[in-house]
């Protein structure tokens, strides 16, 4: 019996060979001594061995040109390997074949990402390749035209902040779903006038759902404060340092203000008992914090100029905000306010509209914790840091690249479901419901011609009694109701909200 030897290649030989800890890549590749392709999906990662006709050769730069074939572009993984590779092989591989498309991907992310020019001339001629296929990526459109290489750079960020988005299945569906449009249908099946009414509702229930979604109840004015800040979110771009700032003053407490970015250390943990914390995510060390906040604003206006789909667009910036985490408080709500705001600007949410997303989130917190996990768990897998006796964290690894360049695949799969669930459940339920509540009203004016908060009250008590009010509720606050009128308005209640 031959037996059957398997080694790794592409990015897995590199890590291996350089001996590299790295955030697991969605995609491995193994190369076997047998003559055939096996493929294995597990969890959202992707195995394939190939037969031996596989096999690239022994250099860097042979694994390098085999990864972007067959791993992707993963910009994290090609830091720490530049990082590490010698700087001569790699331009033994590139001086090999400099108008090769792979070698000069290899060239120009080389320079991207360590911002050192390697000793080679720019080429005068050739055509121009993309550095992301957009077959494959999310990409901006123009992308810029660097001479040097004779590339088109059509990254969705700078060396600063990068994120990268593949156009999985799930995301292809969302490009031919027009979400756009069944906003619009939604809004033009109902009366004008009951979406007008309806829009402080949804404001105050997406204000309550984000809120609750981090365990506050908040005061009243600050309920208020955060309703007002939803209701600019589709007249003005909220994405800049300023207005990042002075968004946490409006929604945060007076006293835990922040006048800038962060300067402490912070992370986010469980008190288990005295002195014992369990540390669910480190945020980046605030040195590294302005300039990963400036690429985060950078990397917004190339989406915001680049053609890339609103929501995409919506979940790289929105879910990089929350893990750079650079305020001491309110950045989980600033998170979700900027999907709102980036929706919004970009054209998806028609004018009138409030989507209540975070409402979604809220009755599906497993997706939403998964959305945050799928970066967080693998990350905290390579940080070294200890505690003091007071809970301050010292980080011991620089783990900066993996904050810049992050697929965010998984994020924008789990806001495209949010997205949908908000149109197709939380819309529709709210937009019925007032419906049904217009119906219902105007039934019980005809038996009897009640105030406005009274009939509010009555239909909210036979809501909560299965469309018939309790006796106790009777007397506390209906007991001038006849006999003859509590069994016909409790028959609107029931009939209005078909609850028979």
């Amino acid at each position: 019996m031959v037996s059957v030897n398997i080694r790794p290649a592409g990015y897995a030989y590199l890590l291996e060979k350089f001996q590299l800890n790295a955030i697991p890549h969605w995609h491995r590749s193994l190369v076997s001594t047998a003559s055939i392709h096996r493929s294995n999906t597990q969890g959202g990662f992707i195995e394939d061995i190939y037969p031996h006709s596989y096999w690239p050769g022994d250099s860097v730069g042979d694994h390098l040109e085999f990864a972007l074939k067959y791993d992707g572009v993963n910009l994290g993984y090609l830091f720490i390997i530049f990082d590490a590779a010698d700087e001569d092989d790699l331009l033994r591989y590139i001086n090999s074949r400099p108008t090769g498309k792979y070698t000069r991907r290899v060239w120009f992310l080389f320079e991207f990402l360590t911002g050192r020019d390697l000793p080679i001339g720019k080429l005068t001629k050739g055509n121009y390749v993309e550095v992301l296929e957009p077959d494959h990526y999310y990409t901006i459109d123009p992308g810029e035209r660097v001479q040097r290489q004779r590339i088109i750079n059509n990254l969705l960020g700078d060396r600063k902040f990068c994120p990268v988005i593949r156009r999985t299945a799930k995301l292809q569906e969302m490009d031919v779903a027009d979400l756009r449009k069944r906003c619009e249908d939604l809004v033009t099946s109902y009366p004008p006038e009951l979406l007008r009414r309806a829009l402080s509702y949804l404001y105050t229930k997406e204000t309550k759902s984000s809120f609750e979604i981090e365990h506050i109840k908040p005061s009243a004015s600050r309920t208020e404060r955060f309703i007002g800040l939803l209701e600019l979110a589709e007249h003005q771009d909220f994405c800049e340092k300023e207005m990042l700032i002075d968004l946490q003053n409006r929604i945060v407490d007076p006293r835990f203000k922040d006048s800038d970015y962060r300067i402490n250390q912070n992370y986010i943990g469980q008190a288990v008992s005295y002195q014992k914390e369990i540390i669910h995510y480190v945020c980046p060390g605030p040195d590294e914090l302005t300039e990963l906040m400036d690429g985060l604003i950078s990397s917004h206006k190339k989406m915001k100029d680049g053609r890339v789909p609103a929501l995409v667009h919506a979940a790289s910036i929105a879910y990089g905000f929350v893990f750079m985490h650079p305020f001491e408080d309110g950045n989980g709500r600033i998170h979700r306010f900027l999907i709102h705001n980036i929706l919004s600007c970009q054209g998806m949410i028609p004018k009138g509209l409030m989507f209540p997303v975070s409402a979604a989130m809220l009755k599906d917190p497993v997706t939403y914790d998964s959305s945050l996990e799928a970066f967080s768990r693998p990350l905290m897998t390579l940080m070294e840091y200890t505690l003091d006796d007071i809970g301050q964290m010292t980080v011991h690894n620089d783990t900066a690249c993996w904050y810049r360049y992050i697929d965010m695949t998984s994020q924008a799969e789990a806001l495209y479901d949010f997205v949908c669930l908000t149109i197709e459940n939380e819309l529709v339920e709210e937009l019925n419901f007032l419906a049904n509540y217009e119906t219902t009203k105007k039934a019980i004016q005809e038996i009897i011609d009640m105030p406005d908060r009274m009939i509010d009250l009555f239909i909210q008590l036979c809501l909560q009694n299965n469309g018939r009010l309790s006796v106790g509720k009777r007397s506390a606050h209906f007991d001038f109701l006849t006999d003859d009128e509590l069994p016909m308005m409790e028959k609107a209640v029931r009939t209005g909200y078909k609850t028979d």
